[in-house]
């Protein structure tokens, strides 16, 4: 068998990386010690024996709560990526994976469901493959306590007491439009030349013009003349050139076909929060499927910059 491996470089403590990962995650080391099942005084031993290991500082303290420091966010997606490689060990070595059976329902959008979800869904099969999954691809709020799914993947975090929410990731969006819709009706260079321009809608018009308007966008319901409840069909009508649409800049990287619209405007930040039943984490496979989608959707890949498109909007590789 061939050696890959240099064991001298591998000195890192697993329970060490662990503490590190949840206090980052918890964002205290008091919140971080309840998590793992340990004293205060321990995990703060086991984080100083990381940084001492590794000769940085990782975590900046401020009264109970903690931030990372350069040196911590570099080292966070390793610790995850550890993290996950140390669940599917011990899946393995337990047979669990093989044994976590029966339907999990997820509920996203439609546009997360169509293109951003397949991949975690590709990893959780190999981990587990007995699991039946049912997407709800469905823009509506989907009611947990209800027990209309299992987990929710929600842009808002939800206030009943009875759900389990977890901030996953943060998404920047904006304008997009194709260039032959451009052509036809217009660059926009200032705010007001919006309110020239026809919007594809997502579903409910009133509640996109109280994002807008905010913003000092000059646009009103007559700007959306066209739109839809799905998603994809909103995105399809402006893929097809009758309008400008508001999109994840993730998804929109999908689509050279489309240009970014008004880049002099900062971006819309959104969040993405994790959501199930209290109860439910008790349950091996909601607990599997929902710690999977936390790390997946943590794992966010950066979008194609706006400086690297073309001016047809096209993705340009070096």
């Amino acid at each position: 068998m061939q050696k890959c491996m240099n064991w001298s470089t591998i000195a890192f403590d697993w329970n060490q990386t662990r503490a590190f990962l949840a206090t980052a995650e918890e964002g205290s080391l008091s919140a971080a010690a309840r998590v793992l099942g340990l004293t205060q005084p321990t995990l703060s031993r086991q984080i100083a024996a990381l940084e001492h290991e590794l000769g940085v500082t990782l975590f900046e303290r401020a009264g109970r709560s903690v931030t990372l420091t350069k040196a911590g966010v570099e080292l966070l997606d390793h610790a995850r990526a550890m993290a996950q490689a140390a669940a599917q060990i011990s899946l393995a070595a337990s047979g669990q994976s093989q044994t976590i059976e029966g339907q999990v329902r997820i509920t996203a959008s439609d546009m997360m469901s169509a293109y951003i979800l397949p991949p975690a869904l590709k990893r959780l099969r190999e981990i587990a493959p007995a699991l039946e999954i049912d997407i709800v691809a469905d823009n509506s709020i989907r009611d947990l306590l209800l027990r209309e799914a299992d987990i929710a993947i929600r842009h808002l975090r939800p206030d009943q007491p009875s759900l389990v929410a977890k901030l996953v990731r943060e998404d920047t969006g904006r304008f997009y439009a194709t260039p032959g819709y451009l052509e036809a009706y217009g660059h926009p260079q200032a705010d007001g030349d919006l309110s020239k321009h026809q919007f594809i809608s997502f579903g409910d018009t009133d509640r996109m013009l109280g994002y807008l308007r905010p913003a000092g966008l000059q646009v009103t319901r007559e700007n959306f003349r066209l739109g839809s409840k799905s998603g994809i069909a909103a995105w399809e009508m402006a893929r097809s050139g009758l309008g400008v649409a508001v999109m994840s800049d993730e998804i929109a990287a999908k689509f050279p076909e489309f240009e970014p619209v008004m880049t002099n405007l900062p971006p819309f930040v959104f969040e993405t929060w994790l959501v199930t039943h209290r109860e439910l984490r008790t349950s091996r496979r909601i607990r599997l499927t929902f710690d999977l989608l936390a790390d997946f959707l943590s794992e966010k890949p950066r979008p194609v910059p706006i400086a690297a498109r073309s001016p047809n909007g096209f993705a340009q590789h070096s």
